[in-house]
């Protein structure tokens, strides 16, 4: 019914809503916006305020199929690959080496669990979105599992947002607590700045807060509706021609970068704000995923997800801590890089400056942008080799 649509549609915008007022202020910033619009929503619908997600609610499908491709493309207007230079080398190669150690990671963590036998036949899509979530963050491990149509297994799905959400926040206690425990003994290692007050981390809201204007709006509606209608047709037309198509988000993917190099795209406002808009949407949904009832009969499932995250995160973390000790780099370098691997570039901008390292706060934004470029393609390519 529409009037069903819409409440939940005001349901889900006041989650997303809250979640922003708690992380800008209250202690909760530390959890981040997107973890608890997920918790939010998930609340409501096993306490039966909203249903739990189905493919029969118009609201639920209509944000998986054309909300998230949106946002995932306006966010991606934003990336500068020529500014990556900026980064400098050492911080590049700390993170291209951790996208390296989580690739070994799953491949690891799936021979743990016994690959198929644990996951099914969605094992190929399940590493694809870690390899693409432990690259760049959140937004790769939407953009595969979207593509792939994990969601349609909601409790495999629900199942491997909650503890990938769970270890993104471990590994951030992680990050910051390594660089502290080991500052005197590490090899080449510069000072870190003395407060452990994690209450200076950014919350993104600055970046987040933008100023717009009706043709604003209707510009970013234009070019990101636009972006998935093409990637559609495209693939629709390379099915009927030769037999294979693209997947549709790496086509918006793809479009999204290429504009982005233009500087008078990047300065388009409303990019960054609709952009986060779209995705907690998007996660939102993903909350009323968590249903309960089905998570208490994961069992073995449960299990398996669990170790398999912990392996990939352990192999990960000791690549790039271990290439850094060998090389002598800045311990809180390798932190910064490997949260922006985990997390993302806001957590690691996060950590930098709880760290008190003002000097690696540009190069977490820029090495995120990279990890959000990278985590898609190199996701499906894993993805697709194992399939």
């Amino acid at each position: 019914m529409p009037e069903e649509s819409l409440f939940i549609l005001a349901v889900l915008a006041g989650n997303v809503a809250l979640s922003e007022w708690l992380v800008r202020h209250t202690a909760m910033k530390h959890l981040g916006s997107a973890l608890l619009v997920i918790l939010l929503t998930a609340l409501m619908a096993n306490v039966g305020l909203i249903p739990t997600f189905s493919a029969d609610v118009p609201v639920y499908t209509g944000i998986f199929d054309f909300v998230a491709p949106i946002g995932i493309f306006w966010l991606l207007l934003r990336v500068s690959l020529a500014d990556l230079r900026r980064a400098g080398f050492a911080m590049v190669a700390l993170f291209l080496l951790g996208s390296a150690g989580t690739v070994v990671g799953v491949l690891a963590g799936l021979a743990a669990v016994g690959g198929s036998e644990a996951f099914g036949e969605l094992a190929f899509a399940i590493s694809g979105m870690f390899v693409g979530t432990y690259t760049g963050g959140s937004i790769n491990f939407n953009a595969i599992a979207l593509e792939y149509r994990v969601m349609d297994n909601g409790v495999l799905y629900a199942g491997a947002t909650a503890v990938d959400s769970a270890m993104t926040t471990v590994w951030m206690a992680v990050t910051v607590a390594l660089p502290r425990a080991l500052a005197k003994r590490w090899p080449g290692n510069r000072a870190v700045g003395a407060s452990s007050d994690l209450g200076a981390a950014l919350t993104g809201e600055e970046e987040d807060t933008e100023a717009l204007n009706p043709m604003d709006i209707c510009i970013m509606l234009g070019l990101g509706a636009g972006a998935v209608w093409f990637s559609g047709a495209l693939a629709t037309w390379l099915k009927a021609s030769i037999g294979y198509s693209l997947p549709k988000i790496l086509v918006v993917s793809t479009l999204a970068l290429g504009l982005a190099q233009i500087e008078q795209v990047r300065r388009l406002r409303g990019s960054r704000a609709l952009g986060m808009l779209a995705v907690l949407l998007f996660l939102a949904v993903i909350g009323a995923l968590c249903d309960l009832s089905a998570l208490r009969e994961l069992g073995q499932l449960g299990r398996d997800l669990v170790v398999f995250v912990v392996v990939v995160v352990l192999v990960h973390g000791t690549v790039v801590f271990g290439g850094a000790a060998l090389f002598r780099c800045d311990i809180a370098m390798a932190a910064v890089a490997s949260q922006a691997n985990i997390g993302g570039g806001t957590s690691a901008l996060a950590l930098a400056r709880s760290l008190g390292r003002a000097d690696l706060i540009l190069p977490a934004i820029l090495i995120g942008a990279l990890g959000t470029a990278l985590g898609t393609y190199l996701g499906f390519g894993v993805a697709e080799a194992m399939r």
